[in-house]
């Protein structure tokens, strides 16, 4: 192009009038200005001819994301907007390539008049589904000699004739990507004109039959096949067989379950095979030594298993395998002897994990000098890390977590300098590490250690090498100082040092550093000082953990913004009034979802502020000194599951707002000073409700029949208040205590954004002793009415709770007989019906119950033989005390030779009768 030619002033205002309707964040555009530019084929991504300056090529494409491309600015640089019409004007153009952008609505017909065109390319890719839409593709037609087409996740939903369009359209069509185009399966080809298509991608369109595209076996020129992600059931497609000109093959994400079959290890031309996630079964067959000509290799996340055959020792030409899940149950020295042939100097990634893999780690492992990625997290394998590892400098990511190994970490470790991802986490590593194991280690941006017994000695002066992004050294020994160290990290997002023995101040450049942060772990250590305000910044979530340390003085304040989202201050000296940390002057609402602040000394009521904190799904404040009423506003928080406030000074009935907090599955108001009586809507309106413990109150009345709505409740638990009345029959109602099995709501774990699970915990009394609940919280199930003024009988209903195991009624009036069928009660584990004036003999078919371990029936009515089997006779007498029993392990009864002093027992009897 001479010097004085520029582009054509109809061209410049084409591209200048589709500028003006784009959404340019990131201002890419910026040198698309006339006035400091005036000649667009020096605009970026405008090239033009040399000759005659007309636009040949508009490239405005960005890169696919990956995971080592931060999120955020990547957004940012999507163009948005609507695609102008005026483009149709750059009547030269061969290249129109606006991939991987954000834009939106209806794709301009008028395209279809760039009848140069040679590359389309529009994919917009997963970040921006279905936002560009086409009516129909007839416009297509006008772009006759088009060899490249890419229309990638633009809803085709509306174009129900694509297929035959585009077989009629195109015949010198080379490529076609149609990913996530919502495809309608249209009618066979009788006659497939696109003889020179090579490659053609129809990933993420749910395709279910596979016949739907049984056309593609007459490309005779295809290469590539991408069917990634659609529905086929049953064997792998059997119109591939024919196909053995195929160089890449990929049938990932699908429901395909069937073995591999022959034929498809006689694809010699084939490059990449990728068949994951999906239900394949059976071995690898030795005949994957035909496959000569692969250099990737991904059977992961199926059903497969078997020994690796050594046949594949024989694939020199490998870079890449993916075995993960895969159940080879083999030595994992074997599995490297068969892998180190010629294969060997190629491989760049090897991905054994969960293969249950066992053995120790060879020397052999030195001989994959080429390795940049290695997985073997989550198998069996032990011993030592090998010296040889030092060999391997292309590493950069090496997963060796949840395994057995042991021993100190290998210094050889230290020399991987390429070395960005090392996880070693759940092992059984032990010993020093110094500043040595990280000298050369420039690049590493993820170390997680967690779960091993390692102790971290390096002088307090110490500067990394590195500047680390995720950092987890959980349960290591780095105390009793605080890391001055981490000071010098100025991009950590992750920081995890729970329990690792620290017992110092907590330096004030911390909090500086905590801006950055998306999850903090200082939890289970001994850390005092004050907290200024809670770690995050702009868009960012973190999850912070500090519960169990000595931190004091007033909660600190949360930044501007909806940021935490996982908040736990739990058990530590925090006090003075939550109001400042609750009823933030900020105008909007908080996305926290867990907020736990149990068990520290805050004092005062509750405000009632809760309408800015509408996510919330777990709320503990348990273990304080609040007094006052539980505020009505916390009928505001709709998404709330779980509602601990155990163990406070709280007065007043329970609000009738909590009503509207329909998704609560677990309420604990337990020991407080709580009265009225239990409200009915507990069961009318909170009917997915597994736990509820409002013991040691003040509440009076009866047991609202309206409790027995909740089919899925697990523990029940209305001891120690004021009730009256009878037991409600309704009780067989309680299908979770009938049942005995797991409850189907996940109210054990909590789980955050990218965050470790956080138990819901309970204290339950049972076996005459208060126990927490956590990680098997959910297997619990229980009934406590105890220490009320329950009368009348004990209902026979009662004993269809085949799946209870703690029911306490004791300390109430109950009368009549202890219901007969009581031995169905197979769970049952501990029962006190103590201190009552239950009468009548101990029925026989409590002999049956032998899981019993707690029993105390003392101080009732109760007559006769105690019955006969080694679970009844193996308590203390102390169980039976108070009655008018006989038997093991009570003295005899008269006239079986096993004489009973009536006398001396009266005296007891007497006493047990006061008492009630």
């Amino acid at each position: 192009m001479s010097s004085n030619t520029a582009c054509p002033e109809n061209e410049k205002q084409a591209l200048l009038n589709f500028k003006k309707g784009l959404i340019d964040a990131a201002n890419r555009l910026a040198s698309w200005d006339p006035h400091h530019h005036p000649d667009c084929c020096r605009w970026i991504g405008v090239v033009c001819d040399k000759r005659t300056a007309h636009v040949l090529s508009l490239n405005l494409s960005l890169p696919p994301w990956d995971e080592h491309t931060d999120f955020k600015s990547y957004r940012m640089s999507k163009l948005g907007g609507k695609i102008n019409p005026c483009l149709s004007n750059l009547k030269h153009l061969r290249y129109l390539d606006l991939s991987n952008n954000a834009f939106e609505g209806l794709l301009p017909y008028q395209l279809g008049n760039l009848s140069n065109l040679e590359s389309l390319k529009l994919g917009a890719y997963p970040f921006s589904f279905g936002l560009l839409y086409v009516e129909n593709l007839q416009w297509l037609s006008g772009l006759s000699l088009l060899k490249h087409l890419d229309l990638s996740w633009v809803n085709l939903s509306r174009a129900s004739n694509w297929l035959q369009l585009i077989n009629t359209i195109f015949p010198s069509l080379d490529e076609l990507h149609l990913s996530a185009c919502q495809l309608l399966p249209g009618p066979s080809l009788l006659n497939v004109n696109l003889s020179s298509l090579a490659i053609l991608d129809l990933s993420f369109n749910h395709f279910t039959n596979q016949m739907d595209v049984g056309w593609v076996s007459n490309l005779k020129s295809l290469v590539f096949l991408d069917l990634v992600g659609n529905d086929f059931h049953g064997p792998i497609p059997d119109f591939l067989r024919n196909m053995t000109s195929l160089t890449h093959l990929d049938l990932s994400s699908n429901y395909l379950n069937s073995s591999i079959p022959d034929w498809l290890y006689s694809f010699s031309s084939l490059q990449v095979l990728r068949l994951p996630s999906n239900q394949l079964h059976g071995d690898i067959s030795s005949a994957i030594g035909n496959l000569t000509s692969l250099n990737e290799l991904d059977l992961s996340r199926n059903e497969l298993q078997g020994k690796l055959p050594r046949a594949m020792g024989k694939l020199c030409k490998l870079r890449s395998i993916n075995l993960s899940g895969m159940r080879l149950n083999q030595d994992i020295s074997r599995i490297l002897e068969i892998l180190s042939g010629c294969s060997s100097p190629r491989l760049k990634s090897l991905d054994l994990a969960s293969c249950q893999l066992s053995g120790q780690l060879s020397d052999q492992v030195g001989h994959f000098k080429n390795l940049t990625t290695l997985y073997l997290s989550n198998n069996s394998i032990s011993g030592p890390i090998p010296i040889p590892f030092w060999q391997l400098k292309n590493l950069k990511e090496l997963f060796l977590d949840d395994n057995s190994i042991s021993g100190p970490i290998s210094i050889s470790l230290g020399q991987l300098a390429n070395l960005e991802w090392l996880y070693i986490f759940n092992n059984l590593l032990e010993g020093v590490v110094s500043e040595k194991h990280f000298a050369n280690h420039t690049k590493l941006k993820y170390f997680y250690g967690s779960g091993n017994s390692l102790v971290l000695r390096v002088n307090p002066n110490w500067v990394p090498s590195f500047q680390i992004l995720y950092l987890d050294l959980g349960s290591w020994q780095i105390g009793p100082s605080f890391p001055l160290w981490l000071r010098s990290q100025k991009h950590l997002e992750y920081l995890d040092i729970s329990n690792s023995r620290i017992s110092d101040v907590i330096p004030r450049w911390f909090w500086g550093l905590s801006t950055q942060f998306k999850h903090v772990n200082l939890s289970r250590n001994q850390i005092s000082g004050q907290i200024p305000y809670l770690p995050g910044g702009p868009e960012i979530f973190p999850l912070v953990f500090l519960s169990f340390n000595n931190f004091s003085g007033p909660l600190p304040q949360i930044p501007m913004g909806p940021h935490q989202y996982m908040i736990d201050l739990s058990n530590n000296y925090f006090s003075r009034s939550l109001f400042h940390f609750l009823c933030h002057q900020w105008s909007g609402t908080f996305s926290t979802g867990f907020l736990s602040i149990a068990n520290n000394l805050l004092s005062g009521e509750i405000p009632d502020c809760w309408i800015k904190w509408q996510s919330l799904q777990v709320l503990r404040l348990d273990g304080n000194r609040f007094t006052g009423k539980i505020p009505s506003s916390m009928g505001t928080l709709s998404e709330l599951q779980s509602l601990n406030l155990h163990n406070n000074k709280l007065h007043g009935e329970i609000p009738l707002s909590l009503k509207n907090c329909t998704n609560l599955l677990a309420i604990n108001l337990g020991k407080n000073e709580l009265d009225g009586n239990i409200p009915r809507w507990l069961g009318q309106d909170l009917t997915s409700l597994i736990i509820l413990i409002l013991r040691s109150n003040k509440f009076g009345g009866n047991i609202p029949d309206h409790l027995c709505a909740l089919s899925s409740l697990q523990i029940l638990d209305l001891a120690e208040n004021n009730l009256f009345g009878s037991m409600p029959r309704c009780i067989s109602n309680f299908s979770a205590m009938v049942r005995g099995n797991g409850s189907r709501y996940k109210i054990i774990e909590y789980i955050g954004y990218n965050g470790p699970p956080t138990l819901e915990s309970a204290s339950i009394v049972t076996k005459d002793q208060v126990l927490v609940f956590d990680k098997t919280l959910n297997l619990v199930r229980l009934v406590d009415f105890s220490s009320n003024n329950l009368s009348g009988e004990i209902p026979k209903e009662v004993t269809s709770l085949q799946g209870l195991q703690t029911l306490n009624l004791s300390q109430n009036h109950l009368t009549g007989k202890i219901p007969e069928s009581i031995g169905s009660m197979k769970s049952l584990e501990s029962l006190d019906l103590s201190q009552n004036q239950l009468s009548s003999s101990i029925p026989e078919s409590m002999s049956s119950m032998t899981f019993l371990s707690h029993l105390n029936l003392s101080f009732n009515k109760l007559t006769g033989i105690i019955p006969t089997s080694s679970q009844l006779q193996g308590f203390n007498e102390s169980c039976y005390a108070g009655n008018h029993l006989c038997g093991s392990p009570l003295r005899g009864c008269r006239g079986s030779g096993k004489e009973l002093d009536v006398r001396n027992e009266a005296k007891e009897i007497s006493k047990g009768q006061e008492i009630n």
